[in-house]
């Protein structure tokens, strides 16, 4: 069975674990080790600061009691108008299991409520699994492109997808 909830204060640790295992499967390997170690465990120990300052909605998403997926939802700060998912990840274990799509149609059924008809986010050019992903969600690519610098001085490439909510 899979619950979607908003985040609570005391989720931190477990959204701390679900960011840092999926942007370590996805993501380090982008990066030389050591930067990707420490990036890593600095997604392991931020969620509680991120869930008290409260910007945004945070989604979590539980697969038969275990949590395994969270998403962030606001107003877009670039496209006026528009929400943004800025933060979507899904732990491994979960992978292919559904809970990344039923967390993905609640996040959308959400910012519909909350009155906004489109969505946007970026993601890196060179996921191809998160790319497919954002694909079968119903997302299309806008031709938007952006390098983004996770902190190592060497920006990656990411690509823009939208969708209605």
């Amino acid at each position: 069975m899979i619950e979607v909830r908003c985040a609570r204060a005391d989720d931190g640790d477990v959204l701390g674990e679900i960011h840092a295992a999926a942007w370590e499967v996805a993501y380090a390997p982008f990066f030389e080790p050591e930067f990707a170690a420490r990036a890593v465990q600095s997604r392991r120990t931020r969620w509680h600061a991120r869930i008290a300052e409260g910007p945004g909605t945070v989604l979590l998403a539980v697969l038969d009691g275990r949590p395994l997926a969270l998403s962030v939802f606001l107003s877009s700060s670039t496209r006026p108008g528009l929400a943004e998912i800025p933060t979507f990840y899904g732990h491994p274990d979960g992978w292919g299991s559904g809970i990344a799509t039923a967390l993905m149609t609640e996040t959308l059924r959400r910012l519909h409520d909350d009155g906004f008809a489109r969505v946007h986010l970026w993601t890196l050019r060179d996921t191809p699994r998160s790319r497919r992903f954002y694909s079968k969600c119903g997302f299309t690519g806008t031709g938007a492109e952006r390098a983004f610098d996770f902190g190592d001085g060497n920006p990656l490439d990411q690509v823009e997808y939208e969708r209605a909510c």
